[in-house]
């Protein structure tokens, strides 16, 4: 004979960490009332369950529109190290979606965020840096980052910073750099990007060759790397076993050698074979801006003098499987063999 048993557990599919979800539009408006409740627990859970729900774009755009933003902005102050881990999670969801990055600029979540940087728990600094990161990928919110003075605090925590949260800075960095470089030079940029050309990861040495390549589109940028002797350090990363960091390296030295007191630094610092080497590099934006770097090189007497010795080389890179690459070997070989 069957016999009704009433079970204590919670069925399988509830999970109590998270607030139960209202059924369609109602779902959002009350957990953005959640979000603000008295109870730690509440708020908790209600952070737990929007968490999951603004994965999806529609819901996301719910979630802006029901009026989460402020909400969301004052749990970044919250005492509670979960509400604030959270709450930063989510920003950083928000900011894959275009309603998303706009929201975070119109609400001017922006600075809130920015006040993590010294947050004692690192998931929540972290993923408030990948928020950002995320957010400097599109130029009006590179521009944001600009306006509201972050890049001298970005460049300062490179200097103390675990190594995965700086590779996110200089990733943001580097778009806030496409926009404006006079921040990162007032606040020594070139010298902290510098310090880090020596850092043992891969990916933090060529970030912050790219980093160097964008703070020196302009002229103050060239003179800095001159005066910090960052081109003599960059010379040695041609020969790096990393094709990143040997491709950023040439970039940044297309942009260094520019001028005048740029390409004689590099010559002194022997950058011509390690150069020829990369022309057979078997990546091709590594070959690309090594043929750049020729290029202005071959701009100087000495340099050119130097380089007139291997056009046979450069010649035999006309058939290159890249259109960019065969196009730069031709301007290359036009400048090497210029005469006035």
């Amino acid at each position: 004979m069957a016999h009704t048993r009433i079970s204590a557990k919670l069925p399988p599919h509830i999970d109590p960490t998270k607030a139960p979800v209202a059924f369609g539009e109602r779902a959002v408006p009350k957990l953005s009332r959640e979000l603000v409740d008295l109870d730690l627990i509440t708020r908790q859970r209600a952070l737990m369950a929007l968490c999951d729900l603004v994965h999806d774009p529609e819901l996301a755009y719910a979630a802006v529109m029901v009026g989460c933003m402020p909400n969301l902005k004052l749990l970044l102050y919250d005492d509670d190290a979960t509400v604030r881990r959270k709450s930063t999670e989510i920003f950083y969801i928000l900011a894959t979606h275009s309603i998303g990055r706009f929201a975070i600029m119109e609400f001017e979540a922006i600075a809130p965020l920015a006040d993590l940087l010294n947050d004692p728990v690192d998931i929540c600094r972290r993923n408030m840096h990948m928020a950002l990161e995320m957010l400097s990928e599109v130029p009006s919110g590179a521009a944001a980052i600009v306006n509201n003075g972050l890049v001298p605090l970005l460049i300062e925590k490179l200097n103390s910073e675990l190594d995965e949260i700086q590779e996110l800075i200089l990733k943001t960095l580097h778009y806030c750099l496409l926009v404006d470089t006079k921040q990162a030079l007032d606040a020594s940029g070139v010298s902290v990007f510098k310090s880090k050309l020596f850092h043992s990861s891969d990916a933090i040495r060529s970030l912050a060759a790219q980093a160097l390549m964008n703070i020196s589109a302009p002229l103050e940028g060239k003179e800095k790397m001159c005066e910090e002797d960052v081109i003599l350090v960059l010379v040695d990363l041609l020969s790096d076993p990393n094709p990143k960091v040997r491709g950023a390296a040439a970039g940044a030295l297309m942009f260094a050698t520019i001028t005048t007191q740029g390409k004689y630094k590099a010559l002194e610092a022997d950058i011509i074979p390690p150069l020829l080497i990369l022309v057979n590099d078997p990546v091709s934006k590594v070959r690309l801006n090594a043929i750049k770097t020729i290029t202005t090189m071959s701009e100087a007497p000495a340099g050119r003098r130097a380089l007139l010795d291997h056009l046979p080389l450069f010649e035999s890179k006309a058939q290159d499987p890249s259109e960019a690459v065969r196009k730069a070997i031709r301007i290359a070989i036009e400048v090497i063999t210029w005469k006035p």
